[in-house]
């Protein structure tokens, strides 16, 4: 009973947050953020995931929900589940993605949290254990699949289904008669009228999650069309540009900062939440762009002094919501393999997961469980339970989406022009047809 009372300080949806933070940027920094947390037990598997950075010794759920999982597999195996983190202090850190790479290709640990664009190049490099013959494997949506298959290997199962959009503050919109926006030109014209009612920047904005509205936009017909399939295999052939699909949303993105909407330089240099959260909870911004879990979390924004809505992103079907898929991978030449397998077969089983769903109020990978999601995220929760999303990462894709969608969308924030943006994602495509 001991485990009962260990501080868990890595193992959450904060740490989905903290790895989506991570998803790109500088790589110019050593490892010195590094922490250890050890044990003394003989039998033990080591786990590198990120430290949440906003307030890591605060309570949370997420890690809660996490941390019953690790002790449930804990005590069926009589092991201890040991783990390293790392977080960046600022833009000008190594990301966590950075240090998950040299350390997955080194073998130095068994369990990777990792982020999609990082799972989709391990995978290419064959560093990643193939998951599919574990037992809680077969419990899984299709969309966790979509998102994890790599050339027919399962390389990775997340926790959770980590879902993005729209944080509103609903009172500020009703004080000044704003209908929520469901289309890019309707958000365009809330931002004018809070604009010229004295909010200096409707959006609070990040270096990370400005990706969500290009994705939302540029495949809202591609996922919701019913021709999914054959437009990928006509963007993996180079039949079609992914450059056609993403200038919608990075010319929206360009008025949005033109027009002031979004401060650009704040947020280049800005960590996720930190950067624009205290300006949402002081009802300064009305409107942010978070993952689903952030509207739990203490740490985030799960105790608003106002009514909080979480919607999807503007596009032409509507509110959208998008997803992208992290996942705990198994490094294919992991030292302890075969506890790492056990381990990570427990914290996925359904009984482990409704166990993290119950405490974290989360969608759960497995087609078996369902989430009771508090009222801000019933708007998005109602869009998921009818198949209306966008994928934020499509292992099926040839070139990867959620990292280099975050990249690029940063040279926009410096100053690039939507064409030279355009010409980055042609010349990704043709690297990938090579």
């Amino acid at each position: 009973m001991k485990k009962q009372n260990k501080k868990w300080a890595v193992f959450c949806i904060a740490g989905i947050m903290i790895l989506t933070i991570a998803a790109c940027g500088n790589r110019n920094k050593s490892d010195s953020k590094l922490t250890t947390f050890e044990k003394e037990d003989e039998k033990v598997v080591i786990l590198f995931s990120p430290m949440e950075k906003t307030r890591p010794d605060a309570d949370n759920i997420a890690r809660s929900a996490s941390e019953k999982t690790v002790i449930m597999a804990e005590e069926k195996l009589g092991l201890t589940v040991d783990y390293i983190t790392y977080t960046a202090e600022d833009y000008q850190d190594k990301t966590y993605d950075d240090v998950a790479l040299d350390r997955a290709r080194n073998n130095m640990d068994d369990l990777y949290l990792l982020n999609p664009d990082t799972i989709q190049i391990l995978a290419a490099e064959d560093k990643l254990m193939d998951l599919s013959e574990l037992d809680s494997a077969k419990n899984l949506r299709d969309l966790v699949k979509a998102a994890n298959v790599v050339d027919g290997k399962l390389v990775a199962i997340p926790q959770e289904v980590v879902a993005y959009g729209l944080f509103i503050n609903k009172d500020m919109f009703d004080q000044y008669q704003l209908e929520l926006p469901e289309t890019p030109e309707d958000f365009l014209e809330c931002c004018r009228v809070l604009k010229e009612n004295g909010v200096e920047t409707p959006i609070g904005a990040n270096r990370w999650w400005l990706e969500t509205f290009v994705l939302a936009q540029a495949y809202a017909d591609l996922y919701n069309g019913g021709n999914t399939e054959a437009e990928i295999a006509a963007l993996n052939s180079g039949e079609k540009k992914y450059s056609e699909y993403m200038r919608p949303g990075f010319e929206f993105l360009k008025e949005l900062i033109d027009r002031g909407y979004i401060d650009a330089e704040k947020a280049y240099v800005s960590e996720a939440i930190e950067g624009e959260g205290t300006d949402f909870l002081e009802q300064k911004t009305p409107i942010v762009m978070a993952y689903w879990s952030a509207a739990n979390a203490e740490t985030a924004y799960g105790k608003p002094d106002f009514n909080m809505l979480v919607i999807g992103f503007p596009s032409s079907r509507g509110q959208m919501p998008v997803i992208p898929m992290t996942g705990i991978a198994i490094g294919v030449n992991a030292e302890h393999a075969e506890d790492a397998r056990k381990v990570l077969d427990i914290m996925t089983s359904d009984e482990a997961l409704q166990v993290y769903v119950e405490t974290n109020k989360v969608i759960s990978p497995s087609k078996n469980i369902e989430v009771d999601c508090i009222p801000a995220l019933k708007p998005l929760n109602d869009k998921i339970n009818q198949n209306v999303f966008v994928l934020g990462s499509n292992a099926s894709m040839k070139v990867e989406q959620w990292g280099n969608t975050c990249i690029i969308v940063r040279k926009l924030l410096t100053g690039a022009t939507v064409d030279e943006c355009m010409a980055e994602f042609d010349r990704l495509q043709e690297e990938s047809l090579k």
